[in-house]
């Protein structure tokens, strides 16, 4: 969900393990040129997420750290790339740290931009939980900064890993 803190986190885990960190909508708005609000409000929400889908089956299994954007769980074919790719972690956040994160984040989220956003936000919750608790790890973020976040998910893929043996 937007303002889980998929990109910080991630970017932070991947300097914790060493691999590469990939975001999946910084490869979106290089191959478009565009950035993701202009994308929206250009092509619409459909064209981007068939963009979307398009990237996350580009991107190879390997040491990477992949972020995506908060609504990539909604196309079916997109978990089936997930699992293609390993380990899927849900960052756990409650609305209200949500809505906290995003009042004072600099980013401009596309699907926010109407009168009442905190109420979007909160359908897009509701609408998305059960689709995130797909993931194969979950981890709650609510009053973690970014580096205990990471450590907290790196914890949790590898106890997730020693349960598979």
């Amino acid at each position: 969900m937007m303002g889980a803190g998929k990109t910080s986190v991630g970017r932070q885990l991947a300097d914790l393990t060493g691999r590469t960190f990939v975001d999946t909508d910084l490869l979106l708005q290089q191959r478009l040129g565009r950035p993701i609000s202009q994308i929206f409000q250009i092509y619409g929400e459909e064209a981007f997420r068939d963009h979307e889908t398009s990237v996350i089956r580009g991107l190879e299994p390997g040491l990477t750290i992949i972020s995506t954007g908060g609504g990539a769980v909604l196309r079916p074919d997109n978990w089936v790339e997930f699992r293609r790719l390993g380990i899927t972690v849900y960052l756990d956040a409650t609305l209200d740290t949500l809505l906290d994160r995003l009042a004072t984040s600099k980013k401009k989220r596309p699907l926010l931009q109407v009168e009442n956003w905190e109420d979007r936000a909160r359908n897009l919750l509701e609408s998305r939980s059960d689709l995130y608790r797909q993931a194969d790890v979950k981890v709650p973020v609510d009053d973690v900064d970014i580096e205990f976040g990471a450590s907290r998910v790196l914890s949790a893929i590898t106890e997730y890993e020693r349960n598979l043996c």
